[in-house]
């Protein structure tokens, strides 16, 4: 029985390889410094979210006081090269304000963060476990899951918010949001965009909407999903490399030097 994080799978999809060598083998890279831009938004979004959630509202303000100290004390290695620090703050705060005043006033949450234990499928050997960045409740009292993306092409100039490639990881959060909570899962699931340019122009906002692919995700005995794809690569152990990703190099693949497939 192997445990597949739901954020992980489209890896999975992506390089079989890369995805073994960071969650099985623990091989790991300094985060890069845009991943730690999106690691404190959503750290000072989730604060601000969580304070409303639990009946004790904080300010903006004092909720961006969360994605300031994820920059400043980081509990990992990063490797600052596309941005600085001090720039990656003033970014972090800027989004985490936007999203604060545009986004959180128009949604209602029932849950953040929600860490899910695991959702064991037993035919396939694998656990699924995850963290949903939000449950809502849309105005049909209906439940659905949102997750918090950040990016330079999160967000078109335009207010359109990519949602693409993202299907197979919202659908597996709805999964675990139906097992977590015992409740069903049926409003469509949400991208939240988060536009992280260097400039107030570029940094916008923005929630889109995706049809959740749990047939995809799924299956069915004569066409598998993903699952049982994922299943077989652990299964087979026939952990094959992708070089035609874009992601196949030495800053994000911490096997790439080794990597008998690229050659």
């Amino acid at each position: 029985m192997i445990s597949i994080r739901a954020s992980s799978l489209p890896e999975l999809m992506d390089c079989p390889a890369r995805w073994y060598a960071k969650n099985i083998q623990g091989k790991r890279l300094p985060m890069r410094d845009v991943a730690m831009l999106g690691k404190a938004i959503h750290a000072g979004t989730a604060a601000f979210d969580s304070a409303k959630l639990l009946g004790s509202p904080i300010s903006a303000d004092d909720a961006a006081g969360a994605a300031v100290d994820a920059i400043a004390h980081p509990n990992e290695d990063v490797l600052w090269d596309e941005i600085q620090p001090d720039r990656a703050t003033a970014v972090a705060v800027a989004l985490h304000t936007k999203y604060c005043r545009e986004v959180a006033p128009k949604i209602e949450y029932e849950a953040v963060e929600a860490t899910c234990g695991g959702l064991v499928i037993s035919d396939l050997d694998i656990t699924l476990t995850g963290t949903i960045d939000r449950v809502y409740r849309d105005q049909f009292d209906d439940l659905g899951v949102a997750d918090l993306k950040s990016g330079k092409t999160a967000v078109s100039a335009d207010g359109t918010v990519k949602t693409q490639g993202h299907g197979l990881q919202l659908a597996t959060y709805e999964l675990l949001a139906e097992s977590a909570t015992g409740k069903r899962i049926s409003a469509p699931a949400k991208i939240i965009g988060l536009q992280t340019g260097l400039t107030e122009k570029g940094q916008r906002v923005g929630v889109g909407n995706l049809d959740s692919p749990r047939d995809a995700l799924i299956g069915t005995p004569e066409s598998p999903g993903a699952l049982q794809y994922a299943a077989n690569f652990l299964k087979s152990g026939n952990f094959f490399g992708n070089p035609r990703s874009t992601l196949c190099n030495e800053k994000y693949c911490p096997a790439h030097v080794t990597c008998m497939w690229r050659k």
